[in-house]
């Protein structure tokens, strides 16, 4: 009885701890590698509709983000469903069924995401956009502006503070920069300070003057161009990915 005790603490203290999949949450289980392919329980009315959503959940597979199916046929979800997902980390959904009463309860005591549609484009919007959320957005450079450094400063406290003109577009604080002596990139990194006079500012723009402070970078000499940029994430479309799989 006591050993009978203990194996059932530690089997809710296992199922307390444990983070259960579902559409909403998915992205943090890729991120977390602890999910690789979106692991699936499909269950429905008839052998048609059955087809018709193999086919389909299949299509949606990239090779970042894949559907799996770890079971699907026809009837109502039943325990044995929501074991097979429970133990898979996986969630189950339903086309035109319903659970079980049994199986109700044991989902909602195992955390196991269940979803029911009756519309199958529904059901496929669904999935499709949770694996499209997923997918790593693209990075794009943006240049901001350029300025030419005209005087530099040794501060014993600081290092080398350069004067600049912004010749083009404007220079933000927050913004990535790489230097540039006679074409070639010389450093890249972040800027410490960005000063008008003796003010700290967030931007200068085209035609006026500034200091500039390279974080962690001294060799700045006269001549040398500074480039302001930012890198932009954009969202990507399951389609650009499709593996044709």
């Amino acid at each position: 009885r006591i050993a009978g005790d203990r194996l059932r603490r530690i089997r809710e203290e296992e199922l307390a701890a444990r983070t259960n999949v579902t559409l909403e949450n998915l992205f943090s289980h890729i991120e977390a590698q602890s999910v690789r392919e979106v692991k699936v329980v499909l269950k429905v009315d008839v052998k048609g509709s059955l087809e018709v959503l193999r086919s389909a959940m299949t299509q949606l597979s990239t090779d970042e983000v894949r559907v799996r199916l770890l079971h699907s046929a026809v009837g109502g979800i039943s325990v044995s469903d929501v074991d097979l997902a429970a133990a898979s980390e996986g969630i189950i959904i339903g086309f035109n069924v319903v659970p079980e009463d049994r199986a109700r309860i044991t989902a909602d005591e195992r955390g196991v995401d269940i979803r029911q549609y009756q519309v199958i484009y529904q059901l496929i919007d669904d999935v499709h956009a949770a694996l499209e959320g997923q997918l790593e957005p693209e990075s794009k450079e943006v240049s901001l502006g350029q300025l030419v450094v005209r005087k530099t400063f040794k501060v014993s406290s600081l290092g080398t503070i350069a004067g600049a003109y912004v010749e083009r577009g404007r220079i933000e604080r927050a913004a990535r920069v790489r230097l540039i002596r006679d074409s070639v990139i010389i450093y890249e990194g972040d800027l410490s300070s960005l000063r008008r006079f003796k003010d700290d500012v967030k931007e200068v723009k085209e035609g006026f003057e500034c200091g500039v402070k390279i974080k962690d970078y001294d060799d700045v000499k006269e001549g040398d161009k500074i480039e302001a940029f930012e890198v932009q994430k954009i969202a990507r479309t399951l389609e650009k990915s499709t593996s044709g799989a």
